[in-house]
């Protein structure tokens, strides 16, 4: 089974590929023209202080990375109830703000584009990482297998309190002021997280989501939160600046696979079309051990939603041209390659090796593992 088009499809020479090199030329995306067509995706960093404030290393992390065509944050926590996992950071109080607007501008001033990934953790957080008046929510009170990581140890997922649907409408208007709060901030614009596991991919999950209301029961029901956030945050920052991340057949953060999930994410695709979302960001994990993403379905997709389609999971550079130039994707994202290679198009453009990550280092706090990784010239030194 194939697990992406284009990904299978490398068995053309170096030379040939750097010829057509697509991938390193100029792409639009809404009103932006990005430098390539690379994009750095989402990775969670837990750079941020205790209280989810950015700090100035997050800064200088960015910055390395703007040669890509456009950088996804790590996920942002859209509220207090939201900012569930150590250290990630947050975008719904002024200090958040102002402490981003260093990282965008840090971003844009080497000629890069940032659009900030807006998560809400949903019952994949824990009370030790919320604020004062804040509590572990999700659209029912179905606790995660396994455990979570917290600042005092593994410890078991707990059980979420059920959002009223009151407070699924309020969750919904707290995604929206955090996407004006993110322009305010300096990002380009804004990835509402539907993937991974978090809250709204716990919407859309029949095994997450067991209400009765017009949030839970059918497909077009267990689609509307993440189609509202949508069709909302659009209408007050512009649809051009908003993307959504999906993960069909997604096993991460105890998400099953289920029979409707091709009909479900097919229904979702075209809906976002209907919206005019500015992107659709699909991503395969099979690396996690989840199935691989159907051939048939990413088709479906791609039929679906006529905006920029972006695909991300485990390509190299000659699997990424493939796919470009079949025109299945119109830009690509590498996740872990990047958080090791500052100057992660450079080397790909002349073939350099790449460093590996350090995976001790990929959550701890400080510069080791994060600001530090070599580039050509200081490798080659």
């Amino acid at each position: 089974m194939v697990v992406f088009p284009g990904r299978n499809q490398s068995d053309h020479s170096y030379a040939s590929f750097i010829m057509a090199q697509k991938l390193f030329t100029e792409a639009k995306l809404g009103s932006l023209t990005l430098q390539n067509h690379i994009v750095m995706a989402p990775m969670t960093r837990n750079r941020a202080t205790a209280d989810h404030i950015p700090t100035d290393i997050m800064a200088t992390y960015y910055a390395q990375r703007a040669s890509v065509g456009l950088i996804i944050s790590e996920g942002v926590g859209q509220s207090r109830n939201g900012e569930g996992n150590a250290r990630i950071p947050g975008i719904h109080n002024a200090l958040q703000v102002e402490a981003w607007k260093k990282v965008t501008a840090a971003v844009h001033a080497k000629g890069g584009k940032i659009f900030a990934q807006l998560m809400h953790t949903g019952r994949i957080g824990h009370s030790l990482h919320l604020g004062d008046n804040a509590e572990v929510v999700a659209p029912s009170a179905l606790a995660a297998a396994g455990e979570i990581f917290t600042e005092e140890g593994m410890a078991p997922h707990p059980t979420p309190r059920a959002l009223t649907a009151d407070e699924v409408r309020k969750t919904i208007q707290e995604f929206v002021q955090a996407s004006i709060n993110a322009i305010d901030a300096g990002f380009d614009g804004v990835e509402l997280h539907g993937a991974n596991g978090y809250l709204i991919e716990q919407f859309i999950s029949p095994d997450s989501n067991q209400r009765t209301d017009e949030y839970g029961g059918n497909i077009e029901n267990r689609s509307r939160f993440l189609l509202e956030i949508a069709e909302a945050a659009g209408q007050d920052i512009g649809l051009d600046k908003v993307g959504v991340r999906l993960s069909p057949y997604g096993v991460f953060n105890d998400i099953k696979p289920y029979a409707e999930v091709d009909e479900t994410y097919t229904y979702i695709a075209r809906k976002l079309n209907e919206i005019g979302v500015v992107y659709i960001h699909l991503v395969d994990h099979t690396s996690m051990g989840a199935p691989a993403v159907p051939e048939q379905i990413v088709k479906a997709i791609r039929e679906a939603y006529t905006g920029t389609l972006i695909l991300s999971g485990g390509y190299d550079a000659q699997q990424a041209e493939a796919a470009l130039e079949s025109g299945v994707a119109d830009l690509i994202a590498f996740g872990r390659p990047i958080l090791a290679n500052p100057d992660f198009v450079e080397r790909l453009k002349t073939d350099a090796e790449l460093n590996q990550p350090d995976y001790t280092t990929l959550y701890t706090p400080g510069e080791k593992g994060y600001t530090d990784y070599p580039v050509l010239e200081a490798a080659n030194a």
